[in-house]
């Protein structure tokens, strides 16, 4: 199951996203808006990183109108690693080496076929481990002193 949230400026960009799941035979679960009225991004990114964070969803991809802020707020949910990407090597580089769990792309930045490859190859990208696991077990290290853990 893939989470899936958007602020009012990622409607479009929704539908979009959601093609591709179909394309692909993956179930998502929609958090974000439906609406076209002014929401706030950081709802909808907490949203979907608590999706992630808890199980519900194995992986996330949200999306504002740059893809930054909400993939800020995702970032603060403890477990969540998301990529803001604008580009499909970096979607490629966050599964393979960084263990990401999320995307944040960016509905005023990205046209419709970039947007739907940058979500193919993330959600069809993996893991590494190896080398890279150390790195990404280091980013939970910093994530759990910060948290008091």
């Amino acid at each position: 199951m893939i989470a899936l949230g958007n602020d009012h400026t990622g409607l479009e960009m929704k539908r979009w996203v959601i093609e591709v799941l179909d394309e692909l035979g993956l179930a998502y679960e929609d958090l974000g808006t439906n609406e076209a009225a002014s929401c706030d991004y950081p709802v909808a990114g907490e949203r979907v990183a608590r999706a992630v964070a808890q199980g519900r969803c194995e992986l996330g991809i949200a999306i504002c109108g740059t893809g930054i802020g909400i993939g800020l707020a995702a970032n603060k949910v403890q477990g969540i690693r998301c990529a803001m990407v604008s580009e499909p090597y970096s979607a490629m580089m966050a599964r393979r080496h960084n263990d990401a769990n999320m995307i944040s792309i960016g509905a005023r930045v990205l046209g419709e076929e970039t947007a739907k490859m940058i979500v193919r190859t993330f959600l069809t990208g993996s893991f590494e481990g190896g080398r890279h696991q150390r790195r990404v077990d280091q980013i939970g290290d910093i994530e759990r002193r910060e948290h008091g853990q």
